[in-house]
């Protein structure tokens, strides 16, 4: 109990034709009656402290999308609102290294989907869908190097995880690959 809400004690003096039996009666109902008051005031002051603690973690949750474009020659990745209408980080595997070659590496990949990560925490995202992309149409159906290496760093940097999806572009009937009817002669 707190210092405002102590309790006085009124001692009342045993009537002579009480027995003590009644008397331990008495003192055990008062220690009851003082238990409970004690539990009350305890509960009211915990509730207090936990609608607190409530309002402070509650924390409105904002989503992005995370578009990973992964080819053979570069990773670039976007992170987007959920319209995908405006951007909220963006950056590419050329950025970080520095010979050609190394572009589309998984390390690039990494350190790409980082700057990201660091960019979109700054600006309050707390989770993302991811939507991988090959190059798609007549080129390469499947994802590049780098494709496994960001997501991968996405996923370590605390956010919450949606979906994720492969959108590449798959043609139904496409138009001719270059090259020529007799293919490319090398």
């Amino acid at each position: 109990m707190s210092e405002n809400e102590a309790v006085t004690k009124v001692e009342i003096p045993p009537k002579p034709e009480e027995s003590e039996a009644e008397t331990q009666v008495e003192a055990k109902v008062e220690k009851e009656v003082e238990a409970k008051v004690e539990k009350e005031v305890e509960t009211k002051q915990e509730s207090k402290i936990e609608s607190k603690d409530e309002k402070q973690t509650k924390v409105k949750e904002k989503w992005g999308v995370v578009h990973i474009f992964s080819s053979y020659n570069n990773t670039i990745i976007h992170m987007t609102d959920l319209t995908g209408a405006e951007t909220v980080a963006i950056s590419s595997g050329g950025i970080h290294v520095n010979a050609d070659r190394y572009e589309s590496s998984p390390f690039a990949a990494m350190k790409a989907a980082n700057a990201v990560v660091e960019v979109a925490r700054t600006k309050g995202i707390t989770g993302f869908h991811i939507r991988v992309r090959a190059v798609g149409g007549v080129g390469s159906r499947v994802p590049g190097p780098g494709a496994q290496a960001a997501i991968r760093a996405l996923a370590r940097g605390g956010f919450k995880i949606g979906r994720i999806d492969d959108v590449t572009p798959i043609p139904h009937d496409t138009t001719r690959k270059k090259g020529g009817k007799r293919g490319r002669r090398v």
